[in-house]
């Protein structure tokens, strides 16, 4: 027999000592292209310990688990997401600071932002992950999908990831983890909680510098203003992506409130009131449209999460 659930799933997650669980929550404002329907049961552990219990009472359950970082890349179904959805506060870890001589380690939360990396980085006369700097999101995110741009990628200076499953919390050094041009392989049902960076001592003008000169690029080319998620496909080897949308004439492209950029036509922006309907079919069209024509199969960087609806 199947046993009979009596009570909702956020009513059971919130039994759990040291969650914070909403209903039905919005999801649309925690992701950079604002859009997408509710979580059914959206939950903030408050220690790792509470994490653990989480993701030991979803395998048990069964109940689908999607975990939510910064939403750069992340496009949520109109229909919203059913089971549980983790987001893990910034501050659910304290930063650790190991600095020599020469190099120095830094351990942040993976609930932090991205940019957070290069503050502390040069708080402590470190160089080394510049190109981080204008990249949104969280830094697990850019651990899951190995994030980057033209000038380098998130493990490049990665030398660990902690790891929480429904088991406990466990470090996997670089070399035992799988990686390749925005893709990570990580353990099944595990969420990236810590990572710890190995980064160098350097001129820290010079690195300032790299990294102005890299989000004035940004501003220049990106349409910054308007909600996105940032590139949208990864670069086939030899090409850009960019080139082969706008080369099929879909740079500016319509459908409903969702436009591909006229500034960069490897981004989706939201013209405002857009459905995650519209981004998808905005998405397919683009894939389709440059297979045909071009012969290139674009593989997204953005990631389809929940329910979408016709």
């Amino acid at each position: 027999m199947v046993a009979v659930l009596s009570s909702s799933l956020p009513e059971r997650v919130g039994r759990l000592s040291g969650c914070d669980v909403t209903a039905g929550a919005p999801l649309a404002p925690l992701t950079s292209v604002r859009v997408g329907g509710p979580a059914e049961a959206l939950v903030r552990p408050r220690s790792p310990e509470a994490l653990v219990a989480l993701l030991r009472l979803v395998r048990e359950e069964g109940v689908p688990l999607t975990v939510l970082g910064g939403g750069a890349n992340t496009l949520v179904g109109d229909g919203g997401i059913p089971g549980v959805t983790v987001k893990l506060p910034g501050d659910l870890f304290p930063e650790l600071a190991d600095v020599g001589s020469e190099e120095g380690r830094l351990t942040l939360g993976a609930g932090s932002a991205i940019v957070r990396l290069c503050n502390v980085m040069r708080a402590h006369g470190l160089v080394g992950a510049e190109f981080l700097a204008g990249i949104p999101g969280t830094l697990g995110g850019a651990v899951t999908m190995n994030a980057g741009t033209k000038n380098g990628e998130c493990f490049r200076v990665v030398e660990a990831v902690e790891v929480a499953t429904a088991d406990g919390l466990g470090w996997l050094s670089k070399s035992d983890i799988p990686h390749g041009y925005r893709h990570t392989e990580l353990p099944r049902g595990g969420v990236v909680t810590r990572v710890r960076f190995l980064l160098r001592k350097g001129d820290l003008e010079a690195s300032r510098k790299v990294m102005d000169e890299d989000l004035a690029y940004r501003k220049r080319s990106q349409p910054l203003s308007q909600p996105n998620f940032g590139s949208v496909f990864a670069n086939p080897p030899g090409d850009f992506a960019g080139r082969l949308i706008e080369s099929v004439n879909l740079k500016g492209h319509i459908i409903g409130r969702a436009q591909v950029s006229l500034l960069h036509a490897n981004w989706i922006v939201n013209l405002g009131g857009a459905t995650a309907h519209d981004v998808s079919s905005l998405l397919t069209l683009m894939q389709e449209r440059v297979k045909q024509e071009r012969g290139v199969v674009l593989q997204p960087e953005v990631k389809r999460v929940g329910v979408f609806l016709p």
